[in-house]
């Protein structure tokens, strides 16, 4: 048997997310002092990517790093792979992309509907058979740096602390915690006011006729449907009007799923909270779930096929739209996606979906905001970081603006972020090179993108 690398002890060192530690030279925030039990030190590891996150873009990193030799360790806060998808029930999984890797995926797991109490399984099932090791129930509380360059992470657990040194880290927090604990310079929000997009909590409801229920994934639709002569957007309006529904919820978008007699509900908005702050989540949480029961009950009033529908999965946390973004070497823009940008140093191409910004002060989708794009290439230089070495982000929290973010942010582009993260990581190892010198033609090549 293997012995742990933590004992006893460990667990009595701080477990603060603003604990300080000078053999690691930095934190997430200005640290307090603190004193360790006496004789207590960290665990140690070291590998030559660390993958931080286990969402869409962080198993796809882990993977195309261990196809490509390196040494990869993947490691994930919550106790299951899959990010949004498995612990917020995000559903379907929208976007699209021309990455290989992406379609191998959806092969696997039998498309964009896919089964949230199995994917986490298909996702490690993924990463260890590429020979990435996983590592659950440890939170990245702080950023190692060796000068300017990120060396890895320092987890928290029940075990206490461990240090991962790593020769290129991949941030696949979502929200940048990583390269914000470097130090790496950031936006948040929408350009003015710095508003971000609103929280939801995403369930699943059964117990529907199957031959009757409905289906409305978007306000145009919401436009079209009619129920006995009136459009399912004016029965929504009517209900706000009557107190039946929370005042900015703007479309009841309800979605089919794997399963017969379910229904994915996105619905719920929770406005002016920032995924970044604890005080925040708790109450997105909280009211997120009493909009959840609010919705259902309209749901068994106006929704045909719907009189005896149940909750039959409610997430684990709170989905969160928007936080970070990591300024890059390069940076996605509006413009960009609007007119279909080709780039030769693209590591994404052909990402598309729709610019959907959730109104962060009203209901709905923002006013004049809701964009078709045409398919765009997404630059390597949007997963380095500006201003610090050795890091690689992927994900919603690249380098782009507001808006651009609003499309990108979706998980099929994540995931394809993450494959091309985790190809350049692998690369970097290789030929033992930060990452923004990695020859962007190698990472191109390492992910069969077409031309």
């Amino acid at each position: 048997m293997t012995k742990s690398p933590w004992t006893r002890r460990h667990f009595l060192t701080s477990t603060s997310l603003a604990a300080a530690s000078a053999a690691a030279g930095t934190s997430l925030s200005q640290p307090a002092p603190v004193r360790a039990a006496d004789g207590a030190s960290d665990a140690e590891r070291s590998v030559d990517v660390l993958v931080c996150g286990g969402g869409p873009a962080g198993m796809a990193a882990a993977v195309l790093a261990a196809r490509g030799g390196a040494k990869v360790l993947l490691v994930e806060r919550y106790g299951r792979l899959g990010g949004m998808a498995v612990h917020a029930r995000v559903a379907p999984l929208m976007g699209h992309s021309a990455s290989p890797f992406v379609r191998e995926v959806l092969d696997r797991i039998g498309g964009v509907r896919f089964d949230p109490d199995r994917l986490d399984l298909q996702y490690a099932e993924l990463a260890e058979e590429a020979g990435a090791e996983l590592l659950l129930h440890a939170w990245a509380c702080q950023t190692l740096l060796d000068g300017n360059r990120v060396a890895g992470a320092r987890f928290v657990s029940k075990q206490g602390m461990l240090n991962v040194r790593a020769k290129v880290t991949v941030d696949a927090t979502g929200d940048g915690d990583v390269a914000f604990g470097a130090g790496a310079e950031y936006e948040q929000g929408r350009e003015g006011d710095g508003l971000l997009q609103p929280m939801s909590i995403m369930y699943t409801v059964a117990g529907l006729d199957d031959a009757r229920a409905i289906y409305c994934g978007s306000e145009e639709q919401a436009q079209k449907l009619l129920i006995e002569g009136r459009s399912w957007e004016a029965i929504v309006q009517s209900a706000q009007q009557a107190g039946q529904l929370p005042g900015n919820v703007g479309v009841v978008r309800t979605y089919r799923t794997s399963r017969p007699g379910e229904a994915a509900i996105n619905a719920t908005q929770i406005n002016y909270v920032d995924g970044t702050k604890v005080h925040d989540l708790t109450k997105a949480e909280l009211e997120g779930r009493r909009q959840a029961f609010q919705i259902l009950d309209f749901l068994r009033k106006h929704a045909p096929g719907y009189e005896n529908a149940y909750i039959a999965g409610m997430p684990a946390v709170v989905g969160v739209r928007e936080t970070r973004r990591i300024l890059g070497r390069d940076y996605l823009t509006r413009d960009d996606l609007i007119a279909g940008r080709r780039r030769d140093d693209a590591v994404v191409r052909a990402a598309s979906f729709v610019i959907d910004i959730h109104n962060p002060d009203g209901a709905g989708q923002a006013q004049g905001l809701a964009e078709r794009v045409k398919p765009y290439d997404i630059p390597y230089g949007c997963l380095v970081p500006k201003t610090v070495d050795g890091l690689l982000v992927a994900g919603r929290c690249i380098s782009g603006s507001h808006e651009a973010h609003a499309s990108y942010r979706v998980q099929q582009i994540a995931m394809a972020l993450g494959s091309a993260a985790g190809a350049a990581a692998a690369l970097a190892t290789q030929s033992n090179t930060l990452p923004r010198d990695v020859d962007v033609t190698q990472v191109q090549t390492a992910l069969a993108l077409p031309s």
